[in-house]
């Protein structure tokens, strides 16, 4: 079900999202989708979890904080992900741009499963979030989203450890608990969502260049010829 007064045939443009846990090379990738397809002479409109004018800030602040229950955190989540709806990713795709998503309502989704949420509930809350018109899904094995972690940033995040799930007090051995969990979710979502699963232990430029040939294929599909934004 769409949003209120959204017609979903009367939107141009197209929606493209990248998902996959930390550190498996959406935001790197998105950083060079983004200029190929304005090279190629596109209109490029990008959005991501926390980017909300509205609650954006007030949200990473919250987090900070580790006061609010899971079910706060999932509503403060929603409310960043309908104000970015309403106010960049409709207006976009009105406008025949392509948006894309660093993240959309699936990792929102598998990350609240995880932490206890029905599955049915979290379908409700979501129910007027558009259909993307492909979701690719960067799988990525916990050996190397570690190593990837580490060399970023040399510590582990509370977050991404599920140390909030207490899983373990050791926090690599949470960390360990914690993604697999949500790789099996992510698995058991891109099966029910019929995600494009791409290969995110190889080379930035060899998973650049698998991204590039399949999107090259929506925009034949999508766009007929001279009708970019």
């Amino acid at each position: 079900m769409p949003p209120p007064q959204v017609d979903p045939a009367k939107l141009s443009g197209i929606l493209i999202v990248i998902e996959g846990m930390d550190s498996s090379g959406r935001s790197t990738h998105i950083g060079r989708l983004a200029p190929w397809l304005e090279q190629k002479g596109y209109a490029v409109v990008q959005v991501g979890l926390k980017r909300s004018e509205l609650v954006g800030q007030a949200l990473e602040q919250a987090k900070q904080g580790n006061v609010l229950s899971p079910r706060t955190m999932s509503l403060f989540y929603a409310t960043d992900f309908y104000d970015q709806l309403e106010n960049s990713i409709v207006p976009a795709l009105r406008a025949g741009s392509v948006v894309l998503a660093d993240r959309y309502i699936f990792t929102l989704m598998a990350r609240d499963v995880v932490r206890g949420a029905d599955p049915a509930w979290l379908e409700s809350l979501y129910s007027m979030a558009l259909v993307p018109s492909t979701v690719f899904f960067l799988d990525t094995s916990w050996r190397t989203l570690l190593d990837r972690t580490l060399k970023a940033r040399a510590s582990l995040d509370y977050w991404e450890s599920g140390m909030d799930l207490g899983l373990s007090r050791d926090w690599f051995d949470s960390y360990l608990k914690y993604q697999r969990r949500m790789s099996a979710e992510f698995k058991s979502l891109a099966k029910k969502y019929d995600f494009i699963t791409v290969n995110g232990n190889r080379s930035v430029s060899a998973v650049d260049r698998d991204l590039r040939a399949q999107i090259e294929q929506i925009l034949i599909k999508e766009y007929p010829a001279g009708s970019k934004a």
